[in-house]
Parts: C-alpha cells; sequence; structure tokens
C-alpha cells in the first residue's frame, strides 16, 4: 500500500506541474498571430532578455546533457566542466560579435544568410544538411537519453514485465508526441514560454540532486551531514576533483589544450551559428534584449557544473550506485538515473521527474521547430513553392514536424547502441560544425569571398574530418585514440586560410551588410561591466577545479 501512495503521488505531483507550464504556455501564446511565418517561426521579433536566456539554456540543456555529462564525471573527473563553463565566451561572442549583425541582416534563420551572400544553391545545401542531421541524429539521441531516464526512475520495464528496449522504446513515443505538440501546434513562442517556466523548475531540481547526494554520500561513508559528505569527494582523490587534463587526456576526457581551441571552435558553432539555439536571439525584440539574453544564459552555464558534472562524481563515490551499474554495458549512461532513483524522496520524485521531462520536451521541441522553421523557409519556399503564402508556410511546416518527430520516434531506441551519447553526439555533429561555422563567418570578416567558397570548405572538411575518424590516430607512445577536438583545432585555422586565400586571391563580388531596420540595435548599455563579471566567473571555476585549487 505504501509503494502505491508513493507511486500516486509522484505520479499526481508529475501530472501537476507538467499541465502548469501547458496552461501557462498556452495562456501566455492566446494571443498570438501563429498564421504568419514571423509570428510563427520567430513569435514575432518580441522575445525580452529573461526569455532569451532560459530558452538558449533549456534548449541545450537536456536529458543527454544531464545523463551524458555526469556519466563522463562518472567514469573521470571533473573535466566535462568545459562543455559548460566554457559556453560562458561563446555566449559573449554570440553577444558581441554574431548577433548585431544577425540582428541587422533581419535574419530569419542561418540558412537564409546563406543564401544572400552565396545564393540558393549554397542554402538549399546547408538546409537539406542540417535538417537531416537534427531529424536522424539530435532529435533521437534526446527522446532516447529521456527515455533512459525515466526508465531508470519509474522501473517501468519492471512494473510492466517488459524489455528495457521495449520500455525507452514506449517512454520515446510519449515524450515525442507531447513535445511535437508543442513545436507543431505553439510554434516558437509557446516553446520559448514553456523553456522559460521549466528552466526554474530545473535549476530548482537540478541543484537539488547534488545536496541530496552529498547528504546520502554522507551517511554511507559516516559522515554527519551535506558538509562531510562534500569533505569526502575533496578529500578522497583530488585528482577526481580536477578539470585541468593532461594535453593526451583520452576521451570522454578534454585535454587541457582544447579547452581554448577545439571546445571554443566548437561551441562557437553550436552557440553562435546553430540553427536551434540562435533562432531564439534572432527572436530579440531589440539588439538590447539579445545581448542580455546571451550573456545572462552565459552566467547560467556557470552553474552548469552543479547539477551536470558534480551528481557524477557522488554517484562514483556512493557504493550503491558502483554495485548497480558493475558489468553494465552503457553504465556510462545509467549513472546520472541511478543517482536519482538512490537519493530523490519519493514525494519529491514527481516534481523532479516533470523538472527532466520538461527539459527533454524542451529540447525536442525546440529542435523539431528549428528543423520545421528551415525545411519550410529554406527548402519548401524556396526551392519547391516560392509563391506559397504565409498561411500554406505554416501549414508545411505543421505537416513536416509530424513526419521529423515520426521519424526520430522510430530511431530513438536504437540509440543504446552507440556508446556515451554525447561523446556520439558531438563527434557526429562536428561533420558540419565547421563548415556552417566558415560559411556564415565568410559573410562578415571578407567582403570579396567568392560565391563557391562554402563548398569548397565543406568538401574538404568532410574528406579531412572522416579521414581522421577512420585512421584513428592515436597519442604518442599510447593506444589512446587522439580527441576528436584536437581535429577541429587543426582543421579551424586552415579553413580560414582557404578562406583568406580565396579572398585575396579569387575574389567574388563585393559584398556590405545592409541594415534591414528589423529591429532597434541600440546595444546593451551595461554590456561590458557584466561581461567582465562572466569572465572572472569562469576563470574562477577552472582555478577552483584544478591542482591551483582544491584539486591539489
Amino acid at each position: 500500500m505504501s509503494f502505491f501512495n508513493s507511486f500516486a503521488w509522484t505520479g499526481i505531483s508529475f501530472l501537476l506541474f507538467t499541465i502548469l507550464v501547458a496552461v501557462i504556455s498556452a495562456w501566455k501564446t492566446r494571443d498570438e498571430d501563429l498564421d504568419t511565418a514571423e509570428g510563427y517561426f520567430l513569435a514575432g521579433r518580441g522575445l525580452p532578455g529573461i526569455v532569451i536566456a532560459g530558452s538558449l539554456l533549456l534548449t541545450n540543456l537536456s536529458a543527454e546533457q544531464l545523463v551524458g555529462l555526469n556519466g563522463q564525471s562518472w567514469k573521470t573527473n571533473m573535466g566535462p566542466i568545459a562543455w559548460e563553463v566554457g559556453s560562458m565566451f561563446t555566449l559573449l561572442v554570440l553577444a558581441y560579435y554574431f548577433l548585431p549583425r544577425y540582428l541587422k541582416m533581419g535574419a530569419m534563420t542561418i540558412p537564409s544568410l546563406m543564401e544572400v551572400r552565396y545564393g540558393r544553391g549554397t542554402k538549399t545545401m546547408f538546409s537539406l544538411i542540417i535538417v537531416v542531421m537534427y531529424s536522424i541524429l539530435n532529435l533521437p539521441v534526446i527522446l532516447y537519453s529521456g527515455a533512459v531516464v525515466f526508465e531508470q526512475i519509474f522501473d517501468i520495464s519492471g512494473m510492466f514485465h517488459m524489455s528495457r528496449f521495449m520500455a525507452v522504446a514506449i517512454i520515446c513515443v510519449i515524450i515525442g508526441i507531447i513535445g511535437g505538440c508543442y513545436a507543431i501546434f505553439g510554434g516558437l513562442k509557446a516553446v520559448a514560454v514553456s523553456d522559460t517556466i521549466n528552466g526554474i523548475g530545473l535549476i530548482i531540481g537540478g541543484l537539488m540532486i547534488p545536496f541530496l547526494g552529498f547528504a546520502a554520500l554522507s551517511a554511507a561513508t559516516g559522515g554527519d551531514g551535506i558538509l562531510d559528505g562534500i569533505k569526502y569527494i575533496v578529500e578522497a582523490d583530488p585528482a577526481k576533483m580536477n578539470a585541468v587534463n593532461a594535453w593526451n587526456a583520452p576521451e570522454p576526457e578534454v585535454p587541457w589544450p582544447l579547452i581554448i581551441t577545439g571546445m571554443f571552435f566548437n561551441n562557437l558553432y553550436w552557440w553562435c551559428t546553430n540553427q536551434s539555439f540562435v533562432q531564439r536571439s534572432l527572436a530579440a525584440k531589440s539588439l538590447k534584449e539579445g545581448q542580455k539574453g546571451a550573456i545572462f544564459c552565459g552566467f547560467l552555464k556557470c552553474l552548469g557544473p552543479l547539477y551536470l558534472v558534480i551528481p557524477g562524481i557522488i554517484a562514483y563515490y556512493l557504493p550503491s550506485i558502483q554495485d548497480k551499474l558493475a558489468g553494465q554495458a552503457n553504465a556510462i549512461d545509467m549513472a546520472y538515473p541511478a543517482l536519482i532513483a538512490e537519493v530523490v524522496p519519493k514525494p519529491v520524485m514527481g516534481f523532479f521527474a516533470a523538472v527532466m521531462f520538461g527539459a527533454i520536451l524542451s529540447s525536442f521541441n525546440s529542435v523539431l521547430n528549428s528543423a520545421s522553421t528551415m525545411f519550410t523557409l529554406d527548402l519548401y519556399r524556396s526551392s519547391i513553392d516560392p509563391t506559397a503564402s504565409d498561411v500554406k508556410c505554416v501549414k508545411i511546416g505543421k505537416i513536416y514536424g509530424t513526419i521529423a518527430g515520426c521519424v526520430a520516434i522510430v530511431i530513438s531506441p536504437f540509440i543504446a547502441n552507440a556508446g556515451g551519447i554525447t561523446t556520439f553526439l558531438n563527434s557526429m555533429s562536428q561533420f558540419v560544425s565547421l563548415p556552417v561555422l566558415c560559411t556564415i563567418l565568410g559573410i562578415f570578416m571578407f567582403k570579396r569571398i567568392p560565391k563557391y567558397m562554402p563548398k569548397v570548405i565543406t568538401i574538404f572538411h568532410v574528406i579531412a574530418y572522416g579521414a581522421f575518424l577512420l585512421i584513428a590516430p592515436t597519442y604518442p607512445g599510447s593506444n589512446d585514440p587522439i580527441h576528436y577536438l584536437y581535429a577541429m583545432a587543426v582543421l579551424f585555422p586552415i579553413e580560414l586560410l582557404i578562406m583568406w586565400w580565396l579572398d585575396k586571391y579569387r575574389p567574388g563580388e563585393v559584398y556590405e551588410i545592409e541594415d534591414v531596420g528589423a529591429v532597434d540595435l541600440t546595444p546593451w548599455k551595461y554590456r561590458h561591466v557584466v561581461s567582465i563579471i562572466g569572465i572572472l566567473l569562469a576563470i574562477g571555476i577552472y582555478v577552483l577545479f584544478s591542482p591551483l585549487g582544491i584539486a591539489a
């Protein structure tokens, strides 16, 4: 009876919070014009800074990060904070360099900028590549990682006496349907509003986990309270608290040179040119609000280690977790869900599950909305039906969103065969990351670059990076493969050099960026002061988790 009561309480609290988010999102979008392309895909260019910050964070933060990064820290050390704290610097680049130019050009999508500068062929090429990547890679990974969490929390396979694969598949269907409803029927405004509400819940729920974990660790090791749990992980093995790894550290560790090279270049793609992220900034009501959103998001990312990395360290030291994961093939992806099931009290489990569900939905519906936006505006209206009305485009976007959601649901359960999900997703996305980044930088950095440049860079990059993965070179004197981000550290400067050579020795027509008057371009008055504080905060976190700090 007690099990039934706890399960019922979990289910009720889960439903209440989930329904609350849906009701608030519906109420906030009740007067929105969703029949125009700008209203449906860009929220009418009316998002304030705080909504942009929350939506940027939640678009990036989902179960694949909660599961993947905590799994990496469980297996290695504090090195995965590079994915979080390092984002502060690239979000500042977005606020200072990319966003003013995006808003000046009145961009609705990243591929639309490519068409203005390089022609329809380039836009079609990248739109097709990105839409396919979102549909068969990003969306399935989001669904799978979310399903793994819910399977571990609720033990669906044990409850209904089915295989774990079947349980994960069923949960993927449920998440896919609900997430699709937000993206398909509510447009970007519904996605952004739900992101903000879930962001508040996620910060509360996510920050709750390390403290519950410290308390559980303290109890398991004979301590007395949370402070003893913190003291235990600091003193047990200082190397486990180190975020500055050797230059030849194997995956999933992040070697220290990559923090300022390959990782930084990778983050430039994600935060500054990736459609699903940038679309929130493109919907800003002004440059001032867009810069606020990007910079505030940087501060939120600096909180990331508390709930994205430290719980994995706690799971490593909990004896019950070690026993549970012993011998499991995909243990790296089970560490965080096992910790949740271990430390979260049953009365609170429903709220936490709802928060986790919101994070999963946020990434899923954000990526789905972006895929629909690019398919409709950059493929359908551009190449198939140039005369299509806004009403028809919105209809086509909903149809494509439905199809893409279904495809993702079918693929998602099989992601279990890919190994660690964070490493898998990030390494595969590198095939398109630098070509997209270089293509956008070509618009801003070079006035005479030829229109065929993106095709040259893309062919070179795919061949070079593909060869790197096939050859799988190892570190000198070791059998460990060289980290894939080293390839980014080498290829990006080479590709910039190719672009410079083409601009200088194979110049095309001169191109100047024009102001289309889409929004007010007055910058945020306090951006410099707040940015300096953010940089000092990020550096301070790295000093703390280094041999100069608690990893001494």
